[in-house]
């Protein structure tokens, strides 16, 4: 599989997953600045294929008394939707592409089911944009969009890889491989609890709880504060009109915010863990490299965290505390990967398959 078609389509994958990482801290922006129904409409923007400006200001306001034009945020949320419209037509385009030039014959190696599985992804992947817009903030809709857009994002990562002949370094020995296959139950949770502490965040966001504890390490001053679980994490809530602002009460705010928090005490350790044994085991290879990235990466979204909570949320600290979260998602996934493809030396050393 390592052709000039094959080279062309991980050089657009590449393009495709960087530019997916870009909508994702465009949409964390938009979500942020609280942009997300600064156009009411769908696919539109009160009714016109941009922002209203001029004598258009009145026929939108018309169209729709109960939100008055804020140019701002309109901008803010249609630049979202015009970067991803463009990055729809960049992953279409790369299927195309890899539909047309799959090998004629065996092709057992071409990853036509994986191109199959990202259009469906990126479709559903719209369809909850467009739902954010007309369900107006629903919290477990926005979720989902956010978990949608890291999803998408960690599917072209996959598919680089898979239109790449990767070869890590045969470096290790026999002892040293086996090792670091034992990694692999470890590897598996902690994507697990990173998918799950996702979850929290975005429900955190789209909550407006993350400064429901301003402080730290306590809560509102207390170690146990008031909580509502029931009704925080209560996904068939009435959101009322529309959810921009947040509609909940301290306590169930509280119970959000405090558990985010322990799962990123739970991320921490286990990532942690993680990364510490591939530095250990895979020292002076690849694994023990990306064992570093893994740890680089998960210390700077610790930082950030932490930041968000000490200087109160500000806006660059926190898109780049989405934008970090997915990266860590793909240094981790692509570990993973790493370890369930590790082999024997002499495996190793014959080079690795096409994926």
């Amino acid at each position: 599989m390592e052709t000039a078609k094959a080279r062309t389509l991980f050089r657009l994958t590449v393009l495709a997953t960087f530019f997916a990482l870009m909508v994702i801290g465009k949409g964390a922006y938009t979500r942020l600045t609280d942009a997300g129904l600064g156009c009411p409409d769908w696919p539109g923007c009160y009714g016109f294929l941009t922002v209203p400006s001029g004598e258009n200001i009145d026929v939108a306001e018309q169209a729709f008394p109960d939100t008055p034009v804020e140019a701002f945020k309109a901008w803010v949320e249609m630049i979202h939707r015009y970067m991803a419209t463009l990055l729809g037509v960049l992953i279409i385009a790369i299927m195309v592409l890899g539909l047309r030039w799959a090998p004629k014959g065996d092709s057992s190696g071409w990853p036509k089911k994986h191109l199959y599985f990202l259009l469906a992804l990126v479709c559903l992947q719209g369809a909850f944009g467009a739902w954010t817009v007309t369900l107006k903030l629903l919290p477990k809709i926005v979720t989902l969009h956010l978990i949608g857009g890291f999803s998408v994002l960690t599917t072209l990562s996959l598919l680089a890889v898979r239109f790449r002949r990767w070869r890590p370094e045969a470096t290790l020995s026999g002892e040293q491989s086996r090792s670091l296959r034992g990694l692999i139950p470890l590897g598996w949770l902690a994507l697990v609890v990173l998918c799950v502490q996702i979850f929290l965040g975005g429900w955190t966001s789209t909550n407006y709880a993350a400064l429901a504890c301003p402080d730290l390490p306590k809560c509102q001053g207390q170690w146990l504060p008031p909580t509502d679980f029931k009704t925080g994490f209560d996904l068939i809530q009435d959101v009322g009109p529309n959810y921009l602002g947040g509609q909940l009460d301290n306590d169930a705010r509280v119970a959000i915010h405090l558990t985010h928090r322990i799962g990123a005490i739970v991320a921490t350790l286990v990532i942690g863990a993680l990364a510490i044994g591939l530095m250990r085991r895979g020292r002076g290879s690849v694994y023990g490299r990306a064992g570093g990235y893994l740890m680089l990466t998960l210390w700077v979204q610790v930082g950030l965290g932490l930041s968000n909570i000490l200087y109160q949320l500000p806006l660059s600290v926190a898109t780049a505390h989405n934008v970090v979260a997915a990266i860590l998602l793909q240094v981790l996934v692509i570990g993973l990967l790493a370890l369930r493809r590790t082999a024997k030396v002499e495996v190793l050393q014959k080079g690795w398959a096409a994926a």
